[in-house]
């Protein structure tokens, strides 16, 4: 499982070549902000866990916590920063497996792990390959509070 430096810099330009089956990369980390959380719920996901401190203190969670929407972008922004590269990220036909699976609270740090399950080259469109990526958001505990499975459309390095 190696480490390639070179996907901590957003300038770098990467090809579907660069992506190799079993390496594994941090893309940096991202804090959690109270206003943030809020607002983020009250416009896309306006439960009262997310946008009311003094009820969600109530609630299951004994605090406000995170819409899993609001973490899936935080770590959406560091991925599509680090690991992905302007001149070849085509498209992602789709996600699997989301799962929220610890509260993600204001003042938390998230950083973000990735894996290239696989990579291979698409028999249909040989200029591209397809990028399978298991991407875990981890806080400052060590616990992984989403997992999910990426795939991504890549473009070949140009001859």
């Amino acid at each position: 499982m190696a480490a390639d430096h070179n996907f901590t810099d957003p300038n770098r330009i990467r090809w579907f070549e660069d992506y190799k089956e079993g390496d594994v990369h941090h893309l940096g980390s991202t804090p959690v902000d109270e206003t943030e959380v809020v607002e983020f719920a009250r416009r896309y996901d306006p439960q009262s866990i997310h946008t009311d401190k003094e009820n969600a203190e109530r609630g299951p969670f004994n605090g406000l916590i995170a819409s899993g929407w609001h973490t899936a972008g935080m770590m959406m922004a560091l991925y599509a920063k680090h690991y992905l590269s302007e001149k070849s990220s085509l498209v992602s036909p789709g996600m699997e497996q989301v799962k929220w699976l610890v509260p993600v609270r204001p003042g938390d740090t998230l950083s973000v792990k990735v894996g290239v399950v696989s990579a291979r080259r698409s028999n249909s469109r040989p200029d591209r390959g397809i990028v399978i990526t298991d991407i875990e958001v981890i806080n400052q505990n060590d616990e992984t509070a989403m997992f999910m499975r990426a795939t991504n459309l890549i473009l070949c390095r140009p001859d």
